[in-house]
C-alpha cells in the first residue's frame, strides 16, 4: 500500500457506497492506472489517496467477506 498526495489521481471515477452516512463520513474507491485500487476520504477529495495493488485489494476484500474486521465496528 502506498499513500499518494493530493492531485495524483486525475480522471479516476470515484465510487461511494450507497450505504454511506448522510453526513458524508465514508470512503470512495476508484480504479487506478496499472490495475491498482485507490481509496480516499469522501469529505476530502483533494486529499491523500491510499493505493493498493490488485493482490492487496483482493486480500482485504476476502478478509471483509470472512468477517475478519467485524470487531472494529463494535
Amino acid at each position: 500500500m502506498k499513500v499518494r498526495g493530493p492531485g495524483e489521481t486525475p480522471g479516476s471515477l470515484w465510487v461511494k457506497s450507497s450505504l454511506s452516512y448522510a453526513n458524508g463520513n465514508c470512503v470512495e474507491v476508484a480504479s487506478m492506472p496499472g490495475g491498482a485500487v485507490g481509496v480516499r476520504n469522501s469529505r476530502d477529495s483533494a486529499g491523500p489517496v491510499l493505493r493498493f495493488t490488485p493482490d492487496e485489494w483482493r486480500a482485504f476484500l476476502g478478509g471483509v467477506r470472512n468477517g475478519e474486521f467485524d470487531g472494529f465496528t463494535r
